[in-house]
C-alpha cells in the first residue's frame, strides 16, 4: 500500500517582525482592536455624561443619568468579552510565533535561543497590551482635546503644547533608551550559557551586569517622566484656573474640565511611553533576525 504523502513543512519566515505578525494573524488581532475601540469610545464619553448628569440632577431631571447607566452596562459587557477573547487569541499567536522563531534559529546557541524566545514574546505582548493602550490614548486625547477646545480655545491650545513638550522631553533620551536596551538584551543572551558553567563568580558577574543595565534604564525613565510630570502639573493648574473664570460656568462644566484635563495628560503620557517601547522592540527585532 502506498504511503500517504507527507504534509508540507511549515513555512519559516525570513524575518519575524511586527508587520509579519500583523499580516499572519490579522483577523484575530483586528477583532481585539475593534473591541478595544468600542470600549474606549464609551470610556471617553463617561466624564462628559457624568457632567451632564450632575447638571441634570441639579435641575430635577434624570434622563442624563439613565443614559450614563446604559453606557456603563454596555461598557462592562464589552470589557469582559474582550478580555476573554484576548487571552485565547494572543496565546495562540505566541505559540506560533515562538515556534517559527525556533525553526529559523536551530543552529544558534541554546542560550541565545532561550533569550530570543522571551524577546519575541514581547512583540506579541506589544500587540496585546501596548497597542490597545495606544488606541485608548488616541481616543482619549481626541475626545479630551475636542471637549477642552469646545469649552475654550485656550484650553485646547494648552493641550496641544503639553503634548509637544512631552515629545521633546522624550526625544532628548531616545538614543540612550536604545543603547541601554541593547546592552541589557545582549547580557540576557548569555544567561543560559553562564548558568550552564555553574561557576558562582561568573553567575554573580552576570547578575551584576543585568542590574547595572536595569538601573541605567530605570534612571533614564525616572528623569524622562519627572520632566513630563512637571509639564502635567502646569497644564492642570492652568486649566483649572482658566476654567473657573469662564462665563456661565457650572459645577458640571468644572467637573468635565478637571476630569478631561487629567485624563488628557494621562493619555498623552502613553506617547513617550510608546516611543520608549518602540525603541526596545526595534532593538529586539534587529537582534532576533540576526543569525548568529
Amino acid at each position: 500500500m502506498p504511503k500517504p504523502p507527507l504534509a508540507p513543512p511549515p513555512r519559516i519566515p525570513q524575518h519575524i517582525t511586527l508587520p509579519w505578525i500583523l499580516r499572519r494573524f490579522w483577523l484575530r488581532i483586528a477583532v481585539t482592536w475593534v473591541l478595544v475601540l468600542l470600549e474606549n469610545l464609551m470610556i471617553a464619553l463617561i466624564p462628559l455624561l457624568i457632567g451632564w448628569s450632575i447638571d441634570g440632577l441639579l435641575a430635577g431631571q434624570s434622563q442624563e443619568l439613565m443614559a450614563l447607566a446604559g453606557v456603563l452596562v454596555a461598557l462592562g459587557l464589552i470589557a469582559v468579552a474582550r478580555r476573554i477573547y484576548d487571552t485565547r487569541a494572543y496565546g495562540l499567536i505566541r505559540v506560533r510565533v515562538g515556534t517559527a522563531l525556533m525553526q529559523s534559529q536551530r543552529r544558534i546557541a541554546i542560550s541565545k535561543q532561550s533569550a530570543r524566545l522571551d524577546m519575541v514574546r514581547e512583540l506579541v505582548d506589544f500587540l496585546e497590551t501596548d497597542v490597545p493602550e495606544l488606541i485608548t490614548a488616541a481616543i482619549q486625547i481626541t475626545v479630551s482635546f475636542a471637549v477642552l477646545a469646545y469649552f475654550n480655545h485656550m484650553l485646547g491650545l494648552s493641550a496641544a503644547l503639553v503634548v509637544l513638550g512631552m515629545l521633546l522631553v522624550y526625544g532628548c533620551f531616545h538614543r540612550r533608551f536604545f543603547r541601554v536596551n541593547a546592552a541589557l538584551n545582549a547580557q540576557k543572551e548569555l544567561q543560559v550559557e553562564i548558568l550552564h558553567t555553574g561557576k558562582p563568580r561568573g553567575i554573580f558577574r552576570h547578575q551584576r551586569a543585568l542590574r547595572t543595565q536595569e538601573v541605567a534604564l530605570s534612571d533614564t525613565e525616572a528623569v524622562v517622566y519627572g520632566g513630563i510630570f512637571l509639564l502635567q502639573i502646569a497644564f492642570i493648574i492652568f486649566n483649572l484656573n482658566l476654567g473657573a473664570q469662564l462665563p456661565d460656568i457650572t459645577a458640571g462644566k468644572i467637573f468635565s474640565i478637571a476630569t478631561y484635563s487629567w485624563e488628557y495628560v494621562e493619555a498623552a503620557l502613553a506617547l513617550p511611553m510608546a516611543l520608549q517601547i518602540w525603541s526596545r522592540l526595534s532593538e529586539i527585532t534587529q537582534r532576533i533576525n540576526t543569525p548568529a
